[in-house]
């Protein structure tokens, strides 16, 4: 299952790659969310690649509807996350793909063709990037740590848009990023390239393999609260583990998915 999630990931990321940079068919999902005929590309190649050796596990995927079978097994794939930035030429997309088996997150594999880098992590078996083991960060102090969000898509219209967390952990963290890709952000949180990482009214597509990529290189993620984390929830916050609980405190202050 391994070896298939990382063949369909790379299949998925040639697409992305073949067309990057060229012009683009783009339709609007939302007033900001953006789908194009590259999305749709990349997720057919994915599912090909895994319906090739699995063809009746179930699948979930984020442009596309497939047959329920009812199977232990679930992929659930974003084939590609990033699609604003990737619409614009701005080199930070990625392929998301994860395994469900009973309901629980068993694998996990977030791609970035443009830097070559493929994240992995197998349940119990720790986190990998391009077969080098990773950790997260040992910064202690949420002063001292560099984070990552993002803004939901209806952000324009809806007073929870993730604005006054934002303010809150400039003030408090080093530093804030919002580079556009949330499953990246996962994995560079597990890569301990950041410390934390919080966002909400994502989809499962969007965190299901990055969160556990997150947890086998020694991290922790669960929602606002600090319950454990449900990838069909409205939030995720995710960190080295060390500074999770001032991150839950300064979220405590600002506005809630209900």
């Amino acid at each position: 299952m391994k070896d298939i999630a990382i063949q369909a990931a790379r299949a998925g990321g040639q697409v992305l790659m073949q067309k990057f940079g060229t012009t683009l068919v783009v339709e609007h999902k939302g007033e900001n969310d953006l789908v194009t005929d590259v999305d749709r590309a990349s997720e057919a190649a994915i599912v090909s690649v895994i319906r090739g050796t699995f063809p009746r596990h179930d699948i979930l995927a984020e442009e596309g509807q497939y047959p329920a079978y009812d199977s232990r097994y679930r992929w659930i794939i974003d084939p590609l996350d990033g699609t604003t930035n990737y619409a614009h030429g701005f080199p930070w997309f990625a392929v998301s793909i994860a395994l469900e088996r009973d309901g629980e997150v068993i694998l996990g594999v977030v791609h970035n063709p443009f830097t070559r880098e493929l994240f992995i992590a197998e349940k119990g078996e720790g986190a990998f990037l391009n077969d080098i083991q990773i950790r997260v960060s040992r910064t202690a102090a949420l002063s001292k740590a560099l984070l990552a969000t993002g803004f939901p898509y209806d952000r324009k219209r809806s007073p929870v848009n993730n604005y006054d967390h934002f303010v809150h952990f400039q003030q408090i963290a080093q530093a804030c990023r919002r580079p556009g890709s949330a499953s990246l952000d996962l994995v560079y949180t597990a890569a301990g390239r950041l410390d934390g990482y919080w966002e909400m009214k994502l989809k499962p597509w969007d965190v299901a393999a990055g969160q556990l990529i997150v947890t086998e290189a020694g991290g922790r993620v669960s929602d606002f609260d600090g319950k454990a984390l449900d990838i069909y929830g409205k939030e995720c916050l995710a960190s080295n583990g060390q500074i999770h609980a001032e991150m839950i405190e300064v979220l405590k202050g600002g506005i809630r998915p209900e």
